[in-house]
């Protein structure tokens, strides 16, 4: 099984300059199909982002799995697969998930014809009964709120594209998940933003033996409110886009 490995991740290798990667899991039973050998270099080359595969007991930022954990994602094999994040930091896993289930993507599943008539099917999630919610509160202030207290990690929006860190996943790009207002709703109890996060009356106060090693942000709950209010109304990024040429 090892050499199986050892000539899939080559494949999923992107440029140098890539400016994110993730490590993936998945049992032997799918790497062995060859169906993720067709599927994890498309996005690669897409997005610009290395996958790193590891064998399904291995610690990694994801899994692919049939156990009925996560979203999902396609069927094969006999069974439905499943994706399950467990960083939801990872800009490249945010990117991933977001393509696996755009129409590219899901014509990238379909297209895999392998020699043995092995079929695999894209899972099409049902989203007929979700509804656009916009949030109360004043979203002009949260925007300039969310400037200041996340911009120097996180793309706000355009203003903020030089600024931010490359591996901070952007708003727009958050705004993807399906969780997207729990996250926000909560960002400053999910890592690495309890070290140096501040919520008036919700919070506690840093421990004195532990400074915050950056500036500490410190918000409302109106802050919070207005940020949700902005980020409501934000675009989720089109992650599954054909390349454009020039």
């Amino acid at each position: 099984m090892a050499a199986v490995f050892a000539v899939l991740v080559p494949l999923f290798a992107v440029p140098a300059q890539a400016a994110s990667s993730f490590t993936l899991s998945a049992p032997d039973s799918l790497v062995e199909s060859g169906f993720l050998k067709h599927l994890l270099p498309r996005f690669s080359l897409k997005a610009n982002t290395r996958i790193e595969l590891v064998q399904e007991d291995q610690p990694a930022q994801a899994s692919l799995a049939s156990d009925g954990k996560g979203k999902p994602v396609f069927s094969g094999l006999g069974t439905t697969w499943y994706l399950l994040i467990n960083d939801p930091e990872s800009d490249g896993l945010a990117k991933f998930a977001a393509w696996i289930s755009s129409d590219v993507g899901l014509s990238t599943i379909d297209a895999f014809k392998p020699a043995n008539g092995q079929v695999f099917a894209a899972v099409v999630p049902d989203d007929t009964n979700e509804e656009v919610v916009f949030l109360e509160g004043d979203s002009v202030a949260g925007e300039k709120l969310a400037v200041a207290h996340c911009g120097r990690c996180h793309m706000v929006n355009e203003a903020t594209r030089l600024t931010t860190i490359g591996s901070s996943p952007s708003f727009a790009v958050l705004r993807t998940f399906k969780d997207w207002q729990s996250r926000f709703e909560t960002f400053f109890a999910l890592r690495p933003h309890p070290a140096f996060t501040i919520i008036e009356d919700v919070t506690d106060p840093f421990d004195p033996s532990r400074p915050p090693p950056i500036a500490p942000v410190r918000m409302s709950l109106e802050d919070l409110f207005a940020i949700l209010a902005f980020v409501s109304r934000i675009e989720p990024a089109d992650l599954g886009a054909p390349i454009q040429y020039q």
